[in-house]
């Protein structure tokens, strides 16, 4: 597989984005952004997705120059406006403003409505355990996935991130409440490859592992089946509450996916009397876990966030691997 190093990749994301309206350090940023998700393996929201996102741009969907801008400020708890900003940028500045509050307060909240696709969540999440945060942040989407024991998508696959900073690597949880995300189902269908669990329903709704025959049919398993369902609705109703923004069923009423609500919530753990602790408590039940005892060599244990360290690393070392097509695709922007 062709491999591409994580700077000309930037270089070229950043090129185009400049070529389509963003300017100095929001295209670099914004760039960076989309080729660090494809460093640590994700490509489905970084190359894979880019000749999208360029387009949504060019469309109007997405406004190169829109910022966000606060609402309403309840103490800990702030309502901001993304103004159909683009996705990744407002969520950073976000993320950013959670953290400020929470070195005030403990705890910030900062709740976002009329934003865009955030595309890798975990980046949030990571960007908060680098400067020492805990992080609890969440998206809705468009309906993409039907509730448990229903035919219809009326449910988001609505991602979900915890962070947890370590001093040898942060745990970060991002997953969607689908069994597998639409990013996923897409790379697997890409290299022809089979999931390894059931997924999802066929349009003969017999369960499948076809990627293929899930994306057809739209009716991807949610995680835990009717408690990933439960858990869905509610990130749902917490986001749009929050945020006073638009709920799954609203955005589902648009000819595409664009203004969601999203919600980034930062504790300040370094407040805590038992701070000097964090690394030894989280230490101690990453090493439980790893002591489990593997079912076969082919199954590794693994924290949250672990795997996306060890691909990074290889990456940055070889170069991130690339579908050929795609990857010619941007050179030609």
């Amino acid at each position: 597989m062709l491999r591409v190093p994580f700077e000309k990749m930037h270089r070229e994301f950043e090129r185009i984005l400049r070529e389509v309206g963003l300017s100095g350090n929001r295209a670099s940023l914004c760039a960076r952004i989309l080729a660090e998700n494809s460093l640590v393996g994700v490509s489905s929201h970084g190359l894979n997705r880019f000749p999208q996102f360029v387009d949504a741009i060019r469309r109007g969907i997405v406004k190169v120059d829109a910022e966000p801008v606060k609402l309403e400020a309840l103490g800990a708890w702030e309502r901001w406006n993304g103004n159909s900003g683009l996705g990744p940028l407002n969520a950073v500045s976000c993320t950013k403003r959670s953290m400020e509050l929470a070195r005030e307060y403990g705890i910030g909240c900062v709740a976002l409505n009329n934003t865009n696709h955030w595309m890798r969540g975990g980046t949030y999440g990571w960007m908060a355990a680098e400067a020492g945060f805990q992080l609890l942040c969440w998206t809705n989407t468009k309906p993409n996935m039907p509730p448990w024991g229903a035919r219809g998508n009326r449910l988001g696959n609505n991602p979900l991130v915890i962070a947890v900073p370590r001093k040898d690597g942060h745990v970060i949880l991002d997953m969607a409440m689908s069994q597998y995300s639409y990013g996923n189902l897409e790379t697997f269908e890409r290299y022809g490859k089979k999931l390894q669990v059931y997924g999802g329903f066929d349009t003969n709704g017999q369960m499948t592992k076809d990627p293929s025959a899930i994306i057809e049919s739209a009716r991807p398993f949610p995680i835990g089946f009717w408690k990933g369902s439960g858990l869905a609705l509610v990130l749902d109703l917490m986001a749009a509450l929050l945020s006073g923004g638009l709920t799954t069923v609203q955005i589902g009423r648009k000819s595409e996916e664009y203004d969601v609500s999203q919600v980034f919530i930062a504790f300040d753990i370094s407040k805590s009397n038992r701070s000097e602790l964090i690394n030894e408590i989280v230490d101690e039940v990453i090493e439980d876990m790893h002591s489990a005892g593997q079912l076969s060599k082919q199954e590794e244990i693994l924290y949250p966030g672990e795997r996306a360290l060890g691909v990074r690393n290889e990456n940055l070392r070889k170069g991130i691997p690339v579908d050929e097509s795609v990857w010619q695709e941007v050179l030609n922007m």
